[in-house]
């Protein structure tokens, strides 16, 4: 980041200022002072011009009211944002809520103690209750509408209060150094353990609470957001109120104020600076991270700052110093970059842990969004980025994820140092800790699928990935192996800053000294002296030239191939060139010219040719581009108050002068004159402004001279075609075309009744709308060829856009058949689609997807007669066959003669009775018309199941079923035999025949002859059950002795249990001897029964 004084305003009558405070949502800024000053202010910056937005527009007061109530000096101000409310209290302990009505502020309510003086009051996170704290030890809880909802007298000298995010915690700060954590109902609970005062000796007292409450998100999901500072600079930052391991600061300030930025990502602390050497005192303030990352020191001038309070957008920050106010301009260290046209940036959400990273097309406006936790950096090159972010939690490892322009994670690449500075050219990715640095030489080729670059990434050679650390030096030729053991180790000078091109990398140390490299073996080339830390550097398009930027904003510029000569006579290489700029904060250098750079120094953009700088420009944009003498910026700062809608007019496009001057020679003098100047100032955009300025006027000659030295090989074809048009009016319709004006060319096509020149453009340019009006205004030769593929056009242009009932007629009147099958598919017009594959011819080749189409809504019929009115009946049977229609696939397989079938159902058999599914199995053939093979599965269903002994009447069925499939077999058999028998034949004839090839074909004799014999049998079963159970013991005992019953039953052991069961019911021993001799076999089943008759 970067800061620097940009306003003052002095207040009247000279008085000193206490306190400041600035509404984070509404704008106004009150500040209060001695003998009971109370002001509100307000800036605002009213433009339409695009370029002047943010902090590059002038600002102005638009509100200056002075509040009128207070006596004695007004220490303490805070806002209530969501009731827009102000607090204000003075020395004498008078409180003063105002509120605003009608653009004015005006008392509200007022409420004196008369007791002691208010040290500090702080407003929750919902704005509905206040804390009040006098110095006495006495609470005041309150609600927003001035109701008293509790008080406490804590017998102690308090000197501030803080609220949690959560409103359940207060903390409260002593006079003596020390913090008590209370709930919100006034409980004491625990005192805060202070570690950044371990070692402290003397008397100090706490300078500023503030806890930040999480409204913009936080940088990291378990980010420290709790600062606590003491007046002798010691300050820790907690993540929690219990943390016991705090991010400890030492600002090395007599410090009188903290507070934190809008969202959580900067700590400023302000106080005042003892300078030994010189014995005086300057107020500064430092700016730190939340964990304790020194980033800036802004100086202000005056005797004693006494509050500070930052803007609502973190982009500007008010000190009250003496009877002044100074405003200090932030140039942010956003996450951000360019590439392709996209702008791909990262914000905080207060709904999710992660950083929320934005990939926005600014040529079609479209944004993609990546959700990306621990981010660290976003580095960008040509058509990629690299975001750097951390691994795990819990793992000291790093990832670089190499992404398209669209977000897409294309490779990553875990490495154990932590990737701090991070820069990339077209084929190398450089990640640099404080000690050591690491080159990926990465690789993708556009041509290959996600999936192909990733196998390429794993079947990379060795090599591509090498880490050094920063005091080898390295000669290029192999060496850099990945030894992370070795290249941990610490450094005294450690690194800065890097960056690259694809030639050179450059490596700024602490100590002033950069490390040149040569890419892309890595050998340390030489080594520079700098008179001063870098910060940021830049290489110019050849690596010539070195530009850096160091902590102060201090631009310098360092010519790395300058041969230079000291006083002693010894050659050295290198030079530090004599142009400085101050207060820069961006910088870029042109992409096509090296000695051409753009800078940003405070809200002006400069632009330096052979370091000769042009007139400023006012903007506070970000530098994307600079190319074709346009630099391209964006106004980071607009788009991040509204990022997930961002503007294209925070887009700003820029023309140098150069630019400009031959643009307005071009306008107001003649080719000849433009020529001159353009030659003196070459450039290839210079050249195409020229090409384009001669061909509007027809001067063809200087046109194709142009585009020679633009190198347009494109541009010098199209100015020798028009060389061969004789008509002048012609041409000028070609150079319309050139330049788009597709209107005006259409005209002259027209004047000059040439319509097939205008018909032609619109084809060309894919509008069959215009050409099918252009067809209909006349007649002729080909015009209704013409007319189908302009209502093709029409009809793409509306399936294009989803809209399939629109497309129908067109593609029906261009005869487009493969586009109106889509269509209707797409609307499930499923009978239109049928009628086209009927209107088609045998053979065409659309029928086939047709047919594919019927497949996947499950229409078997359709498909089955698309395929085979293409001759494809193997395919209509495995159609057949995946929708389970057996019995039409043997139907086509016996029609057309094939012999798979058989053996296809068997298999598919086999799979369902894998999958334990046998019923299935003998659907399957059932339908098929196999019904021997059913039947064999049945009576093997039946026959386990009847060994379970558990259902008779299941079973009973499962026989019967089966004997129902014989007699189905039967009767096929015979209509099969009759349907061969030729002439007038008897039925007993046909019988017999049929009869002789069961006899033939009959495998299983039990499934032919005696079929029923199952089924009969457990019919007599259940019949002696039942009449067993109706006390027929002698009907039962007949029944149990009916041959199919003892022939089927007798081997399973149910008909010896009922004969049995009936001899032990009527008590005659002597069937009991003719029924069975009982085996411990039997035994279980012969209990059956028993129970039964029981």
């Amino acid at each position: 980041m970067f800061v620097y004084l940009s306003k003052k305003i002095t207040i009247p009558g000279n008085v000193r200022l206490r306190s400041i405070c600035w509404s984070k949502d509404q704008g106004y800024i009150a500040c209060g002072g001695e003998d009971g000053l109370l002001k509100v202010l307000k800036l605002e910056t009213k433009t339409d011009e695009a370029k002047l937005k943010g902090l590059a527009a002038p600002s102005n007061l638009s509100m200056n009211q002075t509040l009128e109530g207070h006596t004695g000096a007004v220490q303490v101000v805070t806002w209530n944002e969501q009731y827009q409310k102000l607090t204000s209290s003075d020395e004498h302990g008078l409180i003063i809520v105002w509120m605003l009505y009608k653009g004015a502020w005006y008392e509200e309510m007022i409420n004196n103690r008369n007791k002691s003086v208010v040290r500090s009051m702080r407003w929750n996170a919902d704005g509905q209750k206040i804390c009040i704290i006098y110095e006495d030890g006495a609470v005041i809880v309150g609600s927003v509408d001035g109701n008293r909802i509790w008080g406490k007298d804590l017998k102690v000298q308090l000197h501030h209060v803080a609220w949690s995010p959560d409103g359940r915690t207060l903390l409260f700060g002593m006079a003596n150094g020390e913090i008590h954590i209370y709930d919100k109902n006034g409980t004491f609970m625990m005192k805060m353990k202070m570690n950044c005062l371990v070692n402290v000796t003397g008397a100090f007292s706490i300078a500023g609470i503030h806890w930040y409450p999480g409204t913009e998100g936080y940088v990291e999901p378990d980010c420290p957001c709790l600062a606590i500072c003491f007046d002798n600079g010691r300050c820790q930052i907690m993540r929690h109120e219990n943390d016991q391991n705090p991010v400890l600061i030492d600002a090395t300030l007599s410090v009188v104020s903290i507070q934190w930025n809008h969202c959580g990502n900067v700590l400023a602390i302000a106080g005042v600076q003892k300078i030994p050497v010189q014995d005086k005192d300057i107020n500064v303030v430092q700016f730190y991270s939340p964990f304790g990352e020194h980033l800036r020191t802004l100086k202000i001038p005056g005797k004693q700052v006494s509050a500070l309070s930052w803007e609502g957008g973190g982009l500007k920050i008010a000190l009250a110093v003496d009877q002044c106010i100074y405003f200090a301009n932030i140039r942010p260290d956003y996450k951000w970059g360019y590439c392709t046209n996209t702008v791909v940036y990262a914000y905080t959400r207060p709904d999710r842990p992660e950083y929320c990273v934005v990939f926005w097309d600014i040529k079609n406006n479209e944004k993609y969004l990546k959700f990306v936790k621990s981010l660290i950096s976003i580095t960008t090159c040509g058509d990629f980025c690299i975001l750097a972010t951390k691994a795990d939690e819990n793992q000291l490892q790093y990832v670089l994820v190499l992404c398209n322009s669209i977000g897409t994670p294309l490779d990553p690449k875990y490495i154990d140092i932590a990737p701090l500075f991070v820069t990339m050219t077209k084929t190398q990715v450089i990640a640099a800790s404080k000690e050591a640095f690491y080159i990926w030489q990465y690789r993708v080729d556009k041509k290959l699928t996600a999936m192909e670059i990733n196998q390429v990434a794993r079947t990379r050679k060795e090599g591509k990935e090498r880490i050094y650390h920063v005091d080898d030096s390295p000669s290029g030729a192999g060496d850099g192996a990945l030894d992370y053991a070795k290249v941990l180790q610490g450094t005294r000078d450690p690194i800065c800053a890097i960056t690259a091109s694809d030639k050179t990398l450059i490596i700024g140390r602490e100590s002033g000294t950069i490390q040149s490299y040569r890419l892309p073996n890595v050998g340390l080339i030489r080594k520079y002296n700098l008179n001063c830390r870098p910060y940021q550097m830049s290489l110019n398009c050849k690596s010539s030239r070195l530009a850096i930027i160091d902590m102060l904003g201090l631009l310098t510029f360092f010519d790395l191939d300058t041969r230079v000569t000291d006083g002693s006579g010894c050659q050295g290489v290198g030079e530090q060139l004599k142009l400085e700029r101050r207060d820069v904060w961006d910088m870029k250098w042109a992409k096509d010219n090296p000695d051409l750079f753009a800078m940003m120094e405070k809200t002006r953009m400069y632009v330096f040719r052979n370091l000769d700088p042009e007139e400023p420009i006012q903007t506070s944009g970000y530098i994307c581009n600079f190319e074709d003498l346009e630099i391209k910026s964006v106004l980071l700062d607009e788009i991040l108050k509204n990022p997930e809608h961002p503007n294209k007019d925070c887009i700003i496009h820029f023309d140098i002068r150069s630019l400009r001057d031959a643009q307005a020679i071009v306008k107001e003098a003649g080719i000849a004159e433009s020529s001159q100047f353009i030659e003196e100032n070459s450039h290839p955009r210079l050249w195409r402004l020229l090409a384009e300025t001669a061909l509007q006027k027809l001067d063809l000659h200087t046109a194709e001279q142009a585009f020679v030295r633009y190198k347009n090989y494109q541009g010098i074809k199209f100015v020798k075609r028009l060389h061969n048009l004789q008509s002048e009016a012609l041409r000028q319709a070609e150079v319309a075309v050139y330049f788009g004006k597709f209107e005006e060319a259409e005209r002259m096509y027209l004047d000059m009744d040439r319509r097939d020149l205008a018909v032609d453009l619109r084809m060309k340019l894919g509008n069959g709308f215009r050409v099918v009006q252009l067809l209909q205004t006349g007649s002729g030769h080909g015009d209704d060829s013409l007319l189908e593929q302009a209502h093709n056009e029409i009809g793409e242009y509306f399936a294009d856009r989803q809209k399939w009932a629109n497309a129908v007629p067109y593609f029906v009147q261009g005869r487009n058949h493969e586009r109106l099958a889509e269509c209707y598919y797409m609307l499930e017009d499923y009978q239109a689609l049928e009628n086209l594959a009927n209107s088609l011819p045998e053979n065409n080749k659309l029928l086939p997807d047709i047919s594919h189409k019927f497949v996947t809504v499950g229409m078997s019929e359709q498909a089955v007669a698309a395929f085979l009115k293409c001759n494809r009946p193997k395919d209509a049977v495995d159609v057949c066959v995946n929708l389970n229609q057996w019995s039409k696939a043997v139907e086509l397989a016996k029609e057309h003669n094939m012999k798979e079938i058989g053996s296809l159902l068997a298999r598919y058999a086999s799979q369902l009775l894998e999958k334990n599914k046998p019923l299935d199995a003998v659907e399957l053939y059932r339908k098929a018309n196999y019904f021997f093979d059913a039947a064999k599965l049945m009576f093997k269903i039946a026959d386990e199941e009847a060994k379970k002994r558990t259902k008779p009447l299941r079973v009973k069925k499962l026989y019967v079923m089966s004997a129902l499939l014989v007699e189905q077999y039967h009767e096929q058999v015979k209509n099969s035999q009759r349907e061969k028998v030729k002439g007038k034949t008897s039925e007993a004839t046909s019988a017999l025949a049929g009869l002789l090839e069961e006899d033939v074909l009959s495998t299983d004799s039990r499934l032919i002859d005696n079929a029923w014999r199952g089924a009969e049998a457990y019919h007599f079963f259940i019949l002696a059950q039942r009449q067993l159970y109706e006390g027929y013991v002698d009907t039962a005992m007949k029944t149990g002795e009916k041959e199919s019953f003892q022939r089927v039953l007798l081997q399973e052991g149910p008909s010896q249990s009922i004969s049995f069961g009936c001899a032990i019911y009527v008590s005659t021993v002597s069937k009991l001897k003719k029924s069975a001799t009982i085996t411990s076999a039997h035994s279980a089943t012969v209990q059956w029964p028993i129970k039964l008759c029981r």
